[in-house]
């Protein structure tokens, strides 16, 4: 399965100079926050592929302007051709507003997850817009990573987290993948990146060790 995974920087390649032939293979695209609604509803239609998304802790305008055609994953857990995708969007909280979130809040969220997870015996892709702690993120608040996405990622070992939210630009050594002490394949989708998923990576559909929630994605026939 090849993904596009965009995040923070509208990618010129794709919206003011786009080139179908750099996309045409694409199967899915996933957004990890801080994007214009105009650019992932432009990427939805010409791409011709599901995006799915978490929010930024810059996307206040999606409440009055949500991407269309797009689907918010944002604290959920989404099936899409058998690959199990998490999200949980959002920052560390560092003043009042929306989609911003203390280490405690983010860990309640997560908790409250844990039927889901256990129904769906845990996930493949964890997609967030902040990093995991001491995992590609920075010592300023706004942009320090969630300790507790280290505690999901040690109990779940999920193939793949994708994030956002520290950018290429903010000189600081800007690393594209890291890997987990987990064993997590940990990717900073700031911009574009486009990521291939062998069929070896996730369950077989209706494959996931859990006979119900097999049997609910036998019986709805979901993605």
């Amino acid at each position: 399965m090849k993904i596009l995974t965009v995040a923070d920087e509208e990618n010129k390649w794709l919206w003011d100079y786009f080139d179908r032939d750099r996309v045409k293979e694409i199967d899915l695209i996933l957004s990890c926050g801080d994007l214009d609604p105009d650019y992932l509803q432009f990427l939805v239609t010409m791409v011709n592929c599901p995006l799915l998304y978490v929010r930024g802790n810059h996307d206040a305008v999606y409440d009055r302007r949500p991407p269309l055609g797009c689907v918010d994953v944002d604290g959920t857990v989404y099936n899409y051709r058998g690959l199990r995708i998490l999200g949980l969007g959002g920052s560390m909280r560092y003043r009042e507003g929306k989609d911003m979130y203390t280490e405690s809040e983010m860990k309640r969220r997560i908790r409250r997850l844990q039927g889901k997870l256990t129904l769906t015996n845990g996930f493949d892709i964890l997609l967030t817009h902040a990093p995991a702690s001491g995992y590609g993120d920075l010592e300023d608040l706004p942009h320090r990573g969630f300790c507790c996405f280290n505690e999901l990622i040690e109990r779940w070992h999920p193939k793949y987290m994708l994030h956002g939210h520290v950018h290429k630009n903010y000189g600081t050594g800007f690393q594209r993948e890291l890997t987990h002490a987990a064993g997590t394949k940990i990717v900073n989708c700031c911009d574009a990146h486009i990521l291939e998923i062998g069929e070896n990576e996730y369950p077989a559909r209706g494959k996931t060790g859990s006979a119900l929630y097999d049997l609910y994605i036998s019986l709805t026939g979901n993605a």
